[in-house]
């Protein structure tokens, strides 16, 4: 297994289409934001989508984003967008990306991460800790919760 980021991928059209498998919303969001190349408008222009694969299957993937779906904040960078194919859940994979997440944000100086989501009990496994509840861009409450990079100030 291996983690990319989507924008470093000489295979963009296979990528988007694996992202496009997903059955949920808001993975149907982002391939839009891929598709329409809006992505880096509505998220930022330093953002990444990381992806987790094996061989050319997409396992899992999330953002690593200036902006996410809580707007105006000066909450930065966030982690969204995850999700994991339903055939490799409970492995923890998301955590390798929540992993990739921590090193980019340790070199990029970042001392918390994160991540807005209805879920409970899932990111806490990743170390994130509940932070408040803020109005997303729909207007809809969205827990908030923040992921501390270890060894930066």
């Amino acid at each position: 297994m291996r983690i990319i980021n989507y924008f470093e991928s000489d295979e963009k059209n296979h990528w988007l289409s694996e992202i496009r498998k997903a059955d949920w919303g808001a993975a149907i969001f982002l391939s839009k934001l891929l598709s329409k190349e809006t992505f880096f408008h509505a998220t930022g222009e330093n953002s990444k989508v990381l992806m987790l694969t094996e061989g050319n299957k997409l396992i899992s993937f999330c953002t690593y984003a200036e902006r996410d779906d809580i707007q105006p904040t000066e909450l930065s960078p966030w982690v969204g967008f995850v999700y994991t194919f339903p055939e490799y859940r409970g492995h923890r994979y998301a955590g390798l990306l929540m992993d990739e997440v921590e090193r980019l944000a340790k070199k990029d100086g970042v001392s918390k991460v994160y991540i807005s989501t209805n879920h409970v009990g899932l990111y806490e496994k990743y170390g994130c800790e509940f932070m408040t509840e803020m109005k997303d861009m729909d207007g809809e409450l969205s827990r908030i919760y923040v992921k501390k990079i270890k060894d930066v100030d």
